[in-house]
Protein backbone atom coordinates (compact mmCIF):
# COMPACT_ATOMS: atom_id res chain seq x y z
CA UNK A 1 0.00 0.00 0.00
CA UNK A 2 2.74 2.41 -0.98
CA UNK A 3 0.36 4.95 -2.49
CA UNK A 4 -1.66 5.08 0.75
CA UNK A 5 1.55 5.68 2.72
CA UNK A 6 2.52 8.54 0.40
CA UNK A 7 -0.90 10.17 0.80
CA UNK A 8 -0.85 9.87 4.59
CA UNK A 9 2.68 11.25 4.72
CA UNK A 10 1.74 14.26 2.59
CA UNK A 11 -1.32 14.97 4.70
CA UNK A 12 0.63 14.63 7.94
CA UNK A 13 3.33 17.03 6.75
CA UNK A 14 0.76 19.83 6.45
CA UNK A 15 2.61 22.96 5.46
CA UNK A 16 5.95 21.16 5.12
CA UNK A 17 7.53 20.84 1.70
CA UNK A 18 7.82 17.37 0.16
CA UNK A 19 10.06 16.99 -2.87
CA UNK A 20 11.44 14.06 -4.84
CA UNK A 21 15.13 13.49 -5.58
CA UNK A 22 16.13 10.97 -8.23
CA UNK A 23 19.53 9.27 -8.11
CA UNK A 24 21.22 6.45 -9.99
CA UNK A 25 21.75 3.42 -7.76
CA UNK A 26 25.36 3.42 -6.52
CA UNK A 27 25.90 7.17 -6.93
CA UNK A 28 26.09 9.73 -4.15
CA UNK A 29 23.23 12.08 -3.29
CA UNK A 30 22.97 15.24 -1.17
CA UNK A 31 19.81 16.60 0.46
CA UNK A 32 19.68 20.35 1.17
CA UNK A 33 17.46 21.85 3.85
CA UNK A 34 17.18 25.64 3.54
CA UNK A 35 16.19 27.62 6.63
CA UNK A 36 13.30 30.09 6.15
CA UNK A 37 14.96 32.99 8.00
CA UNK A 38 17.98 33.99 10.09
CA UNK A 39 16.23 32.97 13.30
CA UNK A 40 17.37 29.45 12.47
CA UNK A 41 21.07 30.42 12.23
CA UNK A 42 21.69 29.03 15.73
CA UNK A 43 19.19 26.21 15.42
CA UNK A 44 19.36 22.52 16.23
CA UNK A 45 18.89 20.31 13.18
CA UNK A 46 17.87 16.66 13.20
CA UNK A 47 17.90 14.39 10.15
CA UNK A 48 15.54 11.39 10.03
CA UNK A 49 14.98 8.46 7.70
CA UNK A 50 11.53 6.94 7.18
CA UNK A 51 11.09 3.70 5.25
CA UNK A 52 7.85 2.92 3.46
CA UNK A 53 5.20 2.34 6.11
CA UNK A 54 7.77 2.71 8.90
CA UNK A 55 8.47 5.18 11.67
CA UNK A 56 11.10 7.90 11.86
CA UNK A 57 14.69 6.83 12.56
CA UNK A 58 17.14 9.45 13.78
CA UNK A 59 20.25 9.74 11.59
CA UNK A 60 22.14 12.57 13.29
CA UNK A 61 21.72 15.75 15.34
CA UNK A 62 23.60 18.92 14.40
CA UNK A 63 24.24 22.00 16.51
CA UNK A 64 25.94 25.27 15.57
CA UNK A 65 29.23 24.17 17.16
CA UNK A 66 29.15 20.66 15.64
CA UNK A 67 32.27 20.12 13.56
CA UNK A 68 32.21 16.33 13.28
CA UNK A 69 28.68 14.90 13.41
CA UNK A 70 27.88 11.70 15.29
CA UNK A 71 25.62 9.23 13.49
CA UNK A 72 23.19 6.78 15.02
CA UNK A 73 23.46 3.01 14.67
CA UNK A 74 22.76 1.85 11.13
CA UNK A 75 24.20 5.01 9.56
CA UNK A 76 27.98 4.55 9.29
CA UNK A 77 30.21 7.58 8.82
CA UNK A 78 31.79 5.83 5.85
CA UNK A 79 28.54 6.36 3.89
CA UNK A 80 26.94 9.36 5.60
CA UNK A 81 28.03 12.96 6.12
CA UNK A 82 26.20 16.05 7.39
CA UNK A 83 26.90 19.70 8.09
CA UNK A 84 25.07 22.95 8.79
CA UNK A 85 25.61 26.64 8.10
CA UNK A 86 23.64 29.72 9.11
CA UNK A 87 21.28 29.34 6.15
CA UNK A 88 21.05 25.60 5.43
CA UNK A 89 21.83 22.02 6.45
CA UNK A 90 23.00 19.21 4.17
CA UNK A 91 22.96 15.42 4.41
CA UNK A 92 25.05 13.33 1.99
CA UNK A 93 24.79 9.59 1.28
CA UNK A 94 27.75 7.99 -0.49
CA UNK A 95 27.42 4.92 -2.74
CA UNK A 96 23.65 4.56 -2.44
CA UNK A 97 22.12 1.09 -2.05
CA UNK A 98 18.56 -0.06 -2.60
CA UNK A 99 17.81 0.19 1.15
CA UNK A 100 18.51 3.94 0.99
CA UNK A 101 15.31 4.56 -0.97
CA UNK A 102 13.10 6.23 1.62
CA UNK A 103 11.80 9.56 2.88
CA UNK A 104 14.39 11.82 4.53
CA UNK A 105 13.26 14.50 6.97
CA UNK A 106 15.05 17.65 8.08
CA UNK A 107 13.72 19.10 11.34
CA UNK A 108 15.06 22.50 12.44
CA UNK A 109 13.93 23.84 15.82
CA UNK A 110 14.18 27.20 17.57
CA UNK A 111 12.78 28.40 20.89
CA UNK A 112 9.57 29.59 19.25
CA UNK A 113 8.94 27.52 16.11
CA UNK A 114 9.89 24.49 14.02
CA UNK A 115 10.67 24.03 10.33
CA UNK A 116 10.06 20.63 8.70
CA UNK A 117 11.26 19.58 5.25
CA UNK A 118 11.00 16.15 3.62
CA UNK A 119 12.54 14.63 0.48
CA UNK A 120 11.75 11.26 -1.05
CA UNK A 121 14.80 9.52 -2.52
CA UNK A 122 13.97 7.55 -5.67
CA UNK A 123 16.79 5.27 -6.86
CA UNK A 124 17.03 4.23 -10.50
CA UNK A 125 18.67 0.92 -11.28
CA UNK A 126 20.93 0.39 -14.25
CA UNK A 127 18.39 -2.01 -15.73
CA UNK A 128 15.56 -0.48 -17.71
CA UNK A 129 12.23 -0.29 -15.91
CA UNK A 130 9.29 -2.27 -17.24
CA UNK A 131 7.12 0.82 -16.95
CA UNK A 132 7.32 4.24 -18.58
CA UNK A 133 5.23 7.30 -17.71
CA UNK A 134 4.72 9.87 -20.47
CA UNK A 135 2.82 13.13 -20.02
CA UNK A 136 1.27 15.04 -22.89
CA UNK A 137 1.52 17.84 -23.62
CA UNK A 138 4.83 18.85 -22.03
CA UNK A 139 3.69 22.48 -22.20
CA UNK A 140 0.30 24.03 -22.76
CA UNK A 141 -0.87 26.82 -25.01
CA UNK A 142 -1.58 30.11 -23.22
CA UNK A 143 -4.60 29.66 -20.95
CA UNK A 144 -6.54 32.13 -18.84
CA UNK A 145 -8.38 31.74 -15.53
CA UNK A 146 -11.74 30.17 -16.26
CA UNK A 147 -10.48 28.01 -19.13
CA UNK A 148 -10.60 24.21 -18.95
CA UNK A 149 -7.57 22.05 -19.72
CA UNK A 150 -7.11 18.29 -20.00
CA UNK A 151 -3.81 16.70 -18.98
CA UNK A 152 -2.89 13.25 -20.25
CA UNK A 153 -0.71 10.62 -18.60
CA UNK A 154 0.20 7.41 -20.46
CA UNK A 155 1.53 4.40 -18.54
CA UNK A 156 3.34 2.02 -20.88
CA UNK A 157 4.41 -1.45 -19.74
CA UNK A 158 7.10 -2.91 -21.97
CA UNK A 159 6.81 -6.52 -20.81
CA UNK A 160 4.91 -8.74 -18.43
CA UNK A 161 6.04 -9.27 -14.86
CA UNK A 162 4.70 -12.43 -13.30
CA UNK A 163 6.24 -11.65 -9.89
CA UNK A 164 4.39 -8.35 -9.63
CA UNK A 165 0.62 -7.88 -9.95
CA UNK A 166 -0.59 -5.50 -12.63
CA UNK A 167 -2.58 -3.42 -10.14
CA UNK A 168 -1.37 0.13 -9.94
CA UNK A 169 -2.55 3.62 -9.08
CA UNK A 170 -1.88 7.05 -10.53
CA UNK A 171 -1.57 10.31 -8.61
CA UNK A 172 -1.51 13.90 -9.87
CA UNK A 173 0.64 16.44 -8.05
CA UNK A 174 0.81 20.21 -8.36
CA UNK A 175 4.26 21.79 -8.10
CA UNK A 176 5.23 25.41 -7.56
CA UNK A 177 8.08 27.41 -9.07
CA UNK A 178 10.52 25.90 -6.53
CA UNK A 179 9.76 22.41 -7.90
CA UNK A 180 8.46 21.14 -4.57
CA UNK A 181 5.35 18.96 -4.68
CA UNK A 182 2.76 21.20 -3.11
CA UNK A 183 -0.31 18.94 -2.89
CA UNK A 184 -2.16 15.97 -4.30
CA UNK A 185 -4.62 17.11 -6.96
CA UNK A 186 -6.27 13.81 -7.79
CA UNK A 187 -5.79 10.10 -7.08
CA UNK A 188 -7.01 7.31 -9.34
CA UNK A 189 -6.82 4.13 -7.32
CA UNK A 190 -8.89 1.89 -9.60
CA UNK A 191 -6.87 2.11 -12.77
CA UNK A 192 -7.79 3.34 -16.22
CA UNK A 193 -10.50 2.03 -18.51
CA UNK A 194 -8.33 2.87 -21.52
CA UNK A 195 -5.78 0.06 -21.28
CA UNK A 196 -5.05 -1.53 -24.63
CA UNK A 197 -2.57 -4.16 -25.68
CA UNK A 198 -0.34 -3.09 -28.54
CA UNK A 199 -1.61 -4.87 -31.66
CA UNK A 200 1.81 -5.09 -33.25
CA UNK A 201 3.31 -6.83 -30.22
CA UNK A 202 3.02 -10.50 -29.30
CA UNK A 203 4.01 -9.82 -25.68
CA UNK A 204 1.83 -8.58 -22.86
CA UNK A 205 2.84 -4.95 -23.44
CA UNK A 206 0.04 -2.45 -23.09
CA UNK A 207 -0.63 1.24 -22.62
CA UNK A 208 -3.01 2.84 -20.12
CA UNK A 209 -4.14 6.44 -20.53
CA UNK A 210 -5.19 8.68 -17.65
CA UNK A 211 -6.70 12.13 -18.06
CA UNK A 212 -7.18 14.98 -15.63
CA UNK A 213 -9.57 17.82 -16.52
CA UNK A 214 -9.62 20.96 -14.43
CA UNK A 215 -10.70 24.56 -14.59
CA UNK A 216 -7.88 27.07 -14.42
CA UNK A 217 -7.78 29.64 -11.63
CA UNK A 218 -5.32 32.45 -10.99
CA UNK A 219 -3.94 30.54 -7.98
CA UNK A 220 -3.12 27.34 -9.90
CA UNK A 221 0.42 25.96 -9.71
CA UNK A 222 2.77 26.08 -12.68
CA UNK A 223 3.52 22.38 -13.29
CA UNK A 224 1.56 19.16 -12.84
CA UNK A 225 3.19 15.75 -12.42
CA UNK A 226 1.73 12.30 -12.94
CA UNK A 227 3.12 9.59 -10.61
CA UNK A 228 2.68 5.85 -11.10
CA UNK A 229 2.75 3.68 -7.97
CA UNK A 230 3.33 0.00 -8.72
CA UNK A 231 5.29 -2.92 -7.26
CA UNK A 232 6.75 -0.81 -4.46
CA UNK A 233 8.08 1.75 -6.94
CA UNK A 234 7.14 5.37 -7.66
CA UNK A 235 7.69 6.51 -11.25
CA UNK A 236 7.17 10.19 -12.08
CA UNK A 237 6.28 11.59 -15.47
CA UNK A 238 8.08 14.42 -17.21
CA UNK A 239 5.52 17.00 -16.05
CA UNK A 240 3.18 19.37 -17.86
CA UNK A 241 3.79 23.11 -17.48
CA UNK A 242 0.80 25.41 -17.80
CA UNK A 243 1.21 28.80 -19.44
CA UNK A 244 -1.27 30.79 -17.36
CA UNK A 245 -1.91 34.38 -18.37
CA UNK A 246 -4.12 36.94 -16.68
CA UNK A 247 -7.29 37.92 -18.49
CA UNK A 248 -7.62 41.36 -20.02
CA UNK A 249 -10.42 41.98 -17.55
CA UNK A 250 -8.07 41.21 -14.70
CA UNK A 251 -5.47 43.53 -16.18
CA UNK A 252 -8.08 46.24 -16.67
CA UNK A 253 -9.22 45.73 -13.10
CA UNK A 254 -5.67 46.17 -11.87
CA UNK A 255 -5.21 49.33 -13.91
CA UNK A 256 -8.57 50.63 -12.75
CA UNK A 257 -7.57 49.97 -9.15
CA UNK A 258 -4.27 51.79 -9.62
CA UNK A 259 -6.00 54.73 -11.35
CA UNK A 260 -8.59 54.91 -8.57
CA UNK A 261 -5.87 55.17 -5.95
CA UNK A 262 -4.13 57.87 -8.01
CA UNK A 263 -7.37 59.85 -8.35
CA UNK A 264 -8.02 59.60 -4.62
CA UNK A 265 -4.53 60.90 -3.87
CA UNK A 266 -5.05 63.79 -6.30
CA UNK A 267 -8.40 64.60 -4.69
CA UNK A 268 -6.82 64.62 -1.23
CA UNK A 269 -4.08 66.93 -2.52
CA UNK A 270 -6.59 69.35 -4.09
CA UNK A 271 -8.70 69.42 -0.91
CA UNK A 272 -5.59 70.06 1.18
CA UNK A 273 -4.52 72.97 -1.06
CA UNK A 274 -8.04 74.45 -0.94
CA UNK A 275 -8.14 74.13 2.84
CA UNK A 276 -4.78 75.88 3.16
CA UNK A 277 -5.99 78.67 0.83
CA UNK A 278 -9.17 79.16 2.87
CA UNK A 279 -7.18 79.32 6.11
CA UNK A 280 -4.82 81.92 4.63
CA UNK A 281 -7.82 84.00 3.43
CA UNK A 282 -9.48 83.83 6.86
CA UNK A 283 -6.27 84.84 8.63
CA UNK A 284 -5.72 87.81 6.28
CA UNK A 285 -9.37 88.86 6.52
CA UNK A 286 -9.27 88.84 10.31
CA UNK A 287 -6.06 90.88 10.21
CA UNK A 288 -7.68 93.49 7.93
CA UNK A 289 -10.71 93.71 10.22
CA UNK A 290 -8.43 94.26 13.18
CA UNK A 291 -6.54 97.03 11.38
CA UNK A 292 -9.81 98.71 10.34
CA UNK A 293 -11.12 98.57 13.89
CA UNK A 294 -7.94 100.11 15.24
CA UNK A 295 -8.08 102.94 12.67
CA UNK A 296 -11.72 103.61 13.48
CA UNK A 297 -10.96 103.72 17.19
CA UNK A 298 -8.12 106.16 16.66
CA UNK A 299 -10.34 108.45 14.54
CA UNK A 300 -13.03 108.50 17.20
CA UNK A 301 -10.52 109.32 19.91
CA UNK A 302 -9.05 112.21 17.86
CA UNK A 303 -12.55 113.64 17.19
CA UNK A 304 -13.40 113.50 20.86
CA UNK A 305 -10.23 115.39 21.67
CA UNK A 306 -11.13 118.20 19.20
CA UNK A 307 -14.66 118.51 20.57
CA UNK A 308 -13.32 119.10 24.06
Amino acid sequence: MLHLWIILTLLRQGSALLSVTKCQLGNSVTFTCWFPDLEYSNTRVKWYKQNIGGSLKLITTLMKATEKPTFERGFPQSRFDANSTQVMSMLTIFSTVREDEALYHCAASTWSKDHWNATYLSLNENTQSNYTVVQLPAGSDPVQPGDSVTLQCSVISSSGNSSCPDEHSVHWFGAGSDKSLANIIYTDGKGSDECNKKPESTSSSKSCVYRLSKNITSSDTETYYCALVICGEVIFGNGTKLNIRETSLGTFGGLLKDNTILLLLCAVLVISVMAIGILIYIIKHNKCDCNASNSLQESIEKRNVKVR
